[in-house]
C-alpha cells in the first residue's frame, strides 16, 4: 500500500504554494469541551470580522451531524463534504457563499465517513482540499464539541485552535479538559482561549485566569486569552433571523467584541509566503493523512 502521506507530498510539491510571494493559508481550528457555549455562531462572525478587515477567510463545517453554518446564515447547501468524499463533485463544486460573500463548506455527514475512506477517496479529498491553498488567507474549521477522534484530528494537524468556553463551571472544567488531553498526546500544540457570554470583562479575565494559571502549573503551558464575548441579547435574536449578529447588530457589544479579537489576532499572525513542510494546507494535509494511516 502507497504512504498516503508520501502520496500528498508528491502532489502538493508542484503546486503553486511555493512560488516567492505566494499567499500562506492559515488553517485555524475552532472547538469547545462541550457544546452549546456558542461556538459555532462565534467562527462564523469571527470569520465575518476578519474578512471586514481585509482577510479572505473559508469556514469549512466539520461538525459531525451538528453542522450549522448553513442554518446560522439561513442558507440551504446545494452540495457539501459527503459530495466530495464520494467523489461526487469537486471542492469547488460544494463552496457555498453567505452573507458578504464570506464562502463556507458545510459539514453534511461527511466527516463521519472520512475514518471509512478507501486509499483512492482519500487522496482524492486530499488533492482537492489542497487547492484551498493560496485561494484564501485564513480556513476556520468548526469542529464538533468534545474530542471526538475527527475533531483531534483537526486539532493535531491545525497551525493552532482557538477553545470557546463560557463562565460556567461545566464549561471552564470541559475545557481545560480537552486541552489536557491534546496536551498529553501530542506536547507543544498552540491554543488560544475565547470566554463566551460574560456578563462583564471581569467575569471574563477570572474564567480564562481559571484555565491559564492551572495550565501553566500543571502543563507548563502558556495559553493566552483571544478575547471575552458579552452575554449580548442580540445574539438570540440574530440567531432566531438566520443573520451573523455581526451584520444584523454591527454596533452591538457583542460585535465590537468580535472586532478587538479579530484585530488581536492579525497583530499576532504572519501572513508571509509559505516556505515550510509544516505551515499552511501543506503541513495541515500532510499531519492529517498520517493521523488517518
Amino acid at each position: 500500500m502507497n504512504d498516503q502521506a508520501q502520496t500528498l507530498r508528491d502532489l502538493v510539491s508542484s503546486r503553486h504554494d511555493l512560488r516567492p510571494g505566494a499567499r500562506t493559508t492559515k488553517i485555524i481550528t475552532v472547538t469547545s469541551g462541550k457544546g452549546g457555549v456558542g461556538k459555532s455562531n462565534f467562527t462564523l462572525n469571527f470569520a465575518l470580522t476578519l474578512q471586514s478587515k481585509g482577510f479572505k477567510v473559508l469556514v469549512f463545517d466539520a461538525d459531525i451531524g451538528l453542522a450549522n453554518i448553513d442554518v446560522l446564515m439561513g442558507v440551504t447547501p446545494k452540495y457539501n463534504l459527503y459530495h466530495l468524499l464520494k467523489k461526487e463533485k469537486t471542492i469547488w463544486d460544494i463552496i457555498h457563499t453567505g452573507y458578504n460573500g464570506l464562502e463556507f463548506i458545510a459539514g453534511g455527514s461527511g466527516f463521519s465517513d472520512l475514518i471509512r475512506l478507501s486509499e483512492e477517496q482519500l487522496d482524492y479529498f486530499a488533492e482537492q482540499v489542497s487547492q484551498l491553498n493560496g485561494h484564501c488567507d485564513i480556513i476556520l474549521f468548526d469542529t464538533g464539541a468534545g474530542l471526538s477522534k475527527e475533531t483531534l484530528k483537526f486539532i493535531l494537524s491545525a497551525e493552532e485552535t482557538i477553545v470557546v468556553t463560557t463562565p460556567e463551571p461545566t464549561s471552564i472544567t470541559d475545557a481545560y479538559a480537552i486541552i489536557k488531553m491534546v496536551n498529553n498526546m501530542q506536547p507543544g500544540i498552540r491554543f488560544k482561549l475565547v470566554i463566551n457570554r460574560v456578563t462583564e470583562p471581569k467575569e471574563g479575565k477570572q474564567t480564562a485566569d481559571k484555565i491559564t494559571l492551572v495550565a501553566k502549573q500543571f502543563l507548563q503551558m502558556d495559553i493566552p486569552t483571544l478575547g471575552y464575548v458579552a452575554d449580548d441579547s442580540n445574539i438570540t435574536k440574530a440567531v432566531k433571523r438566520q443573520v451573523p449578529f455581526t451584520i444584523a447588530f454591527p454596533n452591538s457589544p457583542a460585535s465590537y467584541n468580535l472586532k478587538e479579537m479579530a484585530e488581536l489576532f492579525v497583530q499576532g499572525q504572519a501572513f508571509e509566503p509559505l516556505m515550510n513542510q509544516t505551515a499552511g494546507m501543506k503541513g495541515f494535509l500532510s499531519k492529517m493523512l498520517k493521523l488517518m494511516k
